[in-house]
């Protein structure tokens, strides 16, 4: 059986935005086990399409649990969507009906691509995002800066939402090669008027270097390691108060993905 774990994202001040859906492997005997173990072997036996719907299934029926929670109004749930899941037959409206069987408001659903996945056929993403988009559902571009790709289109996809690798903020602030490449990502965010996204920040060092360069959120063991959904749920409830009472997000180093 899968278990749905998130992993808050914050803004630039602190306050709690939303979450990414994780998938963890509930092997009996062995507890959860994380992607980096179970995701390779589903790739090679073809079953990613089959494990995107079931996080995909997963992430709504949560999101529509949120409406009716307090503290959560306006959180957005981020999902992964693989290539093999985007350029399926029916994935527009697969998507559809889900959001329809569950319940969960479209505006507050979020799928990340990632580049490579994007220009294994720009055309018929363009095509798909477009059609969902019309439907309010946002998006992400995860791992942003890796894909050694023409940035062309970017201006052509209904993007909200750049998301800095973790490659790149692992090395900040003292890897001047890094934060150059962080600083041209938030310009060219800026320009197209969406939101940049720091995933992987583990050290108050980073949060503060991007901090400093204009970065709207974040993403990390600094503030949270995915967690299981009642876990999440206490700590929508706990937002305000832990908000209000100038908590900062806790600091070090934490490895253990």
């Amino acid at each position: 059986a899968f278990l749905l774990h998130l992993q808050p994202q914050l803004d630039a001040g602190g306050r709690l935005i939303g979450a990414e859906a994780l998938l963890r492997w509930n092997r009996e005997g062995h507890g959860p086990t994380p992607p980096a173990l179970f995701i390779p072997i589903a790739e090679q036996a073809g079953l990613m399409p089959a494990l995107g719907r079931e996080a995909m299934a997963l992430a709504c029926e949560e999101l529509a649990r949120w409406v009716a929670l307090p503290g959560a109004d306006g959180l957005v749930m981020a999902v992964n969507v693989s290539a093999a899941q985007l350029y399926e037959p029916g994935f527009v409206e697969e998507v559809l009906a889900l959001l329809a069987r569950t319940g969960a408001p479209a505006e507050r659903l979020k799928l990340e691509l990632t580049e490579s996945l994007l220009l294994t056929d720009i055309e018929r993403a363009i095509e798909a995002m477009t059609r969902l988009r019309e439907m309010g559902i946002r998006f992400s571009i995860d791992d942003f800066g890796t894909g050694y790709s023409s940035l062309g289109y970017l201006q052509r996809l209904p993007l909200d939402e750049l998301k800095i690798d973790r490659a790149f903020v692992r090395d900040l602030p003292a890897n001047a090669s890094s934060l150059a490449i962080v600083r041209t990502i938030m310009a060219l965010a800026d320009t197209l008027r969406i939101r940049v996204v720091a995933e992987g920040v583990e050290t108050s060092a980073q949060h503060a270097c991007l901090l400093d360069n204009g970065c709207d959120a974040f993403q990390g063991f600094l503030f949270a390691r995915p967690e299981a959904v009642e876990s999440f749920r206490a700590r929508m409830s706990a937002t305000d108060a832990l908000h209000g009472s100038g908590a900062q997000p806790r600091g070090g180093a934490d490895r253990d993905r």
